[in-house]
Parts: C-alpha cells; sequence; structure tokens
C-alpha cells in the first residue's frame, strides 16, 4: 500500500505500508484524495511536534471498505470526508456538544499502521495521505456521492477550521466587520465563513498581491498587502481579527486592530514555544484574544452542513483546489504549497 511517511529527518512515499482491519466502533476507508494542509508540512519543519515514524495526512475524503463491530452509521460503498476528531462521544466536553476538547482526542496517538514490522504512527487519528486507513466511527462522515471527492477532502481540515472559526467560535452576525490576515487555505474559508454569516466588511491581507481575486471570489470585500491601510478601511478597527499565518507580530497586528468589544481570533500555528505581546492597557475595551482548536466544531453536523451548502452554490470548494497531483508526486505538491502557489494542493491515489 503507498503512502507518505516522516522518519523524523526527510519523507519518502512508500508503497509498502501495511494497514490492520477496523476493530469494534472503527472504520476503514479507501482514500480518495487528500489535501496537503501547512499543517503537515509543519510537522516536517518541526513548528508541530509529533512523534515519528508518522504516515502523514488528515484532510481526506474517500469510500467506505469495512466497519467493525457496532457501526451503523456508514456502511460499505458509502462516501465519506473525514474529520481529524477521534473523539470519545462519552465525556462531559462531548456531552457539552465540544467535541473539540475532548482529551481522548487530544495528544494519544494510535498506530494502525506497519512497515516492515515496525508499527507507525497516525498523523492526527486520520493519516489520509494513505491509499487506505482505519479511523474512529465518528471521525466518517458520510456525504452525498455527487460531491467530487477532491473537494470534499478539504472539508474535514480547512472548511472545519476556517468557516468553523467564524461561524462556531467568533459567532461573526449580520453587519460586522471582519479582517483576515493571511489568504491561504484557512484565511479563504474565514473569509467564505463571513461572507456566509452576512459580514458587512470583509479586509482580505496577504503580501502576494496575485491572492486578490480569489480573496475577492471567496467574499472579500477590500484587499491590502500588508496592514498598514486597515484603519483607512475600519476606522475605529475590526470586530474580528482572524490571524491565519501563525506569526508572533501578525497576532499583536491582529490585536492592535481591534475596535471596542472586538475579538482576535488565532488559527495560525506558530512554533510551539513561541510567545507573542499586546498591550494590556488596550485589553480593557471588552477586546478578547481567542484561541480557536479545529473551528470549535461538531464535525458529523457540520461536514453535513458544509457538504450540503455546497450542493446549493453558497460554500465553495472546487475553487480551494488549485492543483492536483498523484501521490508520488508529493514533493512538488508540498514545494508548491510551501512557496504559496497554490491555495490547496491536492494528493489523489
Amino acid at each position: 500500500m503507498r503512502g507518505v511517511i516522516f522518519d523524523g529527518k526527510q519523507t519518502e512515499v512508500v508503497d509498502d505500508l501495511e494497514l490492520r482491519d477496523p476493530g469494534p466502533g472503527e472504520v476503514r476507508v479507501a482514500i480518495s484524495a487528500a489535501g496537503l494542509c501547512h499543517s503537515d508540512l509543519s510537522v516536517v519543519d518541526g513548528t508541530i511536534p509529533f512523534p515519528v515514524p508518522v504516515v502523514l495526512g488528515h484532510e481526506g475524503a474517500g469510500v467506505v471498505e469495512a466497519v467493525g463491530a457496532g457501526v451503523t452509521h456508514v456502511e460499505p460503498g458509502d462516501h465519506v470526508a473525514l474529520s481529524t476528531l477521534a473523539n470519545c462521544g462519552t465525556c462531559a466536553e462531548c456531552d457539552r456538544g465540544r467535541p473539540t476538547m475532548c482529551r481522548k482526542a487530544i495528544g494519544m496517538p494510535r498506530r494502525p499502521f506497519a512497515r516492515a514490522g515496525q508499527p507507525l504512527y497516525q498523523f492526527a487519528s486520520n493519516s489520509a495521505f494513505a491509499e487506505h486507513t482505519v479511523v474512529m466511527a465518528v471521525q466518517a462522515v458520510r456525504i452525498p456521492k455527487d460531491i467530487p471527492l477532491t473537494s470534499a477532502a478539504l472539508i474535514g481540515c480547512g472548511v472545519l477550521t476556517g468557516v468553523g472559526a467564524v461561524l462556531n467560535r467568533a459567532r461573526v452576525d449580520r453587519g460586522d466587520t471582519v479582517l483576515v490576515i493571511g489568504t491561504g487555505g484557512i484565511g479563504l474559508n474565514v473569509i467564505q465563513g463571513a461572507r456566509l454569516a452576512g459580514a458587512l466588511r470583509i479586509v482580505a491581507v496577504d503580501s502576494n498581491p496575485a491572492k486578490e481575486a480569489v480573496a475577492r471570489q471567496f467574499g472579500a470585500t477590500h484587499f491590502l498587502t500588508s496592514t498598514d491601510g486597515v484603519k483607512d478601511i475600519l476606522p475605529t478597527g475590526a470586530q474580528h481579527a482572524f490571524e491565519c499565518v501563525g506569526r508572533v507580530e501578525l497576532i499583536r497586528q491582529a490585536v492592535d486592530l481591534l475596535d471596542r468589544h472586538g475579538q482576535a481570533i488565532l488559527l495560525g500555528v506558530p512554533p510551539a514555544t513561541a510567545e507573542a505581546s499586546f498591550l494590556v492597557s488596550s485589553m480593557y475595551l471588552d477586546k478578547s484574544i481567542l484561541g480557536c482548536r479545529y473551528g470549535s466544531s461538531r464535525p458529523q453536523r457540520d461536514i453535513a452542513l458544509y457538504a450540503e451548502l455546497y450542493r446549493e452554490g453558497r460554500l465553495l470548494l472546487d475553487e480551494l483546489v488549485t492543483a492536483t497531483y498523484p501521490v508520488e508526486d508529493f514533493e512538488k505538491a508540498a514545494e508548491d504549497a510551501h512557496a504559496g502557489k497554490v491555495a490547496r494542493a491536492v494528493l489523489t491515489f
């Protein structure tokens, strides 16, 4: 079986992966397509610490091959989009409708893969850069078969994170003003989430001027190549500022550009030990800094919702897929993604 592994020093596309059968409460999925997210690249460059060797990938869609005992909501032949939340469904956080806070879904990587007898870790409880994977049943969400799997793959991370951060965490309301710093895959989904929420002004900031057209396509009303001109558009500041890059100086800018009662939502991932600063005195006007894990999503509900919004033409997915690559061309896909040449590179099997 083909897949992309990282051994702590280099990535490699191999063809001799082994995968166990699904156990009780698990689903085996044949992956058709998987988005290349910067979180995968962050494992490779060390920004996100993760045990190795590991099978990469966490944004995928495919077809159910087999189900374990007790699984009834999907069956072989179903098309599914995969989430990264292997939440238990029974703890207090899951019961409150906050599966992203389930402690069993954080920092407990499994090892369903093997190669030459050596177990390999599963990245983000998913490992979508493999021809087949085994996930918890709660991670497999059935989607209509008329949705292209190359587009559906992006729902499980980029859309859940970006749109979810707007609708679930920030709770942007009609007529609100939104600042989005960084217009990669996450930023574009924040933009279209703000559009769906009815934001009045959506100011996109990206140092690459070539990204203006796609930012406006997704819903940006204004585009800037730096934050210097934000106050010309939003004189009193933004009600919601989303940092989607993961740089501490941009986090500071997001906080500084807030209006009274504004909130900065952190989506970019800086190094694990990074520290950011802000003026404490500026926070007394009811400003907030919000972390956000995985769009504060409830995948079984949200993936199905976003799939229907796509079918109605209200949520853009096809436009996110700027390039597809056979899995053998992983290095080229990673190079293009790292250089910002594509909004989302999609690997196909």
